[in-house]
């Protein structure tokens, strides 16, 4: 390997390295069985109620953006179940690892024609942005197995987008909330609102502890302003932590109002150093990374 090449691969040489800091292919071999094993679960069970679309009147159907742009057609019945069934499949088949750029790239396709289906008919969530993204930079990396620790600079910048993304959906949701509701979102009873529409016995309490959910207001808003600060963890200890303290506050959020974002829960785990799980089997090969590594 050159100097020139070392110096690519060699992380924190240049601020620009950051999207390039070289992952190791096993990491992403995991994250993407997790991220495609996901997708039956979140087709049949957590956007089940898609399906229900193909039933609903086609004057109903308020295209996305991305969807006039791109001329799709309207839902009917066939399209809904074709679209179900071929990404099902096409996820299933990814999962294994085969055929990475053809597979990878029609399950992302196939999911995006999904949310577009889901999101048209005048509700628009935002827990998958980053998810979306993982799908879309998983088939730019090439092959990766299990064993495989070896550090590929492809991986690395589609982890670093996904990283990115995650965080965006965390900083923009705060923006939104001042944007949209200015001061009175902190200030107001947002949270006092939900646990009275969705609260459960582990959240009913707060109601009569009012001081403590405008505080909470307060705490999240301040947090999601403070998302970019993801950007600058780098350690394996570090990562564990971040990914322990997100899925640790979605869950509380599950526990106390019912809502969750599977989706996004899925692209943070994106972050974890799940070669580790590697560790116990022998390395693929112990020479440096090659620019075909590099070049996914």
């Amino acid at each position: 390997m050159t100097a020139t090449e070392q110096q690519r691969t060699a992380p924190g040489r240049r601020t620009g390295d950051w999207w390039f800091r070289p992952v190791p292919l096993a990491r992403i071999a995991v994250f993407r069985v997790i991220a495609y094993l996901f997708i039956p679960i979140d087709v049949f069970l957590t956007t089940a109620w898609v399906r229900a679309h193909a039933d609903v009147p086609s004057e109903w159907y308020q295209p996305l953006l991305v969807a006039r742009l791109l001329h799709l057609p309207t839902p009917t019945e066939t399209l809904v179940v074709v679209v179900q069934w071929a990404l099902v499949l096409a996820a299933l088949a990814a999962a294994s690892g085969r055929a990475p750029g053809l597979l990878g790239a029609a399950v992302f396709l196939l999911y995006g024609e999904w949310m577009v289906i889901a999101m048209s008919y005048g509700k628009v969530d935002h827990d998958r942005i980053a998810f979306l993204v993982a799908l879309a930079v998983l088939p730019t990396i090439g092959r990766a197995r299990f064993r495989d620790r070896r550090p590929s600079e492809a991986a690395g910048w589609a982890m670093a987008a996904v990283l990115v993304t995650v965080m965006l959906t965390y900083f923009l949701a705060a923006w939104a909330k001042i944007r949209f509701g200015g001061w009175d979102w902190p200030t107001g009873s947002t949270l006092t609102r939900a646990v009275l529409r969705r609260g459960t016995d582990l959240s009913d309490w707060t109601l009569e502890l009012p001081w403590l959910l405008g505080t909470a207001q307060w705490v999240m808003l301040v947090l999601e302003f403070l998302a970019p600060l993801m950007l600058l963890v780098r350690s394996d200890r570090a990562r564990i932590g971040l990914v322990l303290f997100l899925l640790g506050f979605h869950l509380m959020v599950y526990a106390g109002v019912t809502i969750i974002f599977l989706p996004h829960c899925v692209a943070i785990l994106s972050i974890l150093p799940w070669e580790r799980l590697a560790g116990r089997f022998p390395r693929t090969t112990a020479a440096a990374p090659s620019r075909a590594v590099r070049a996914g």
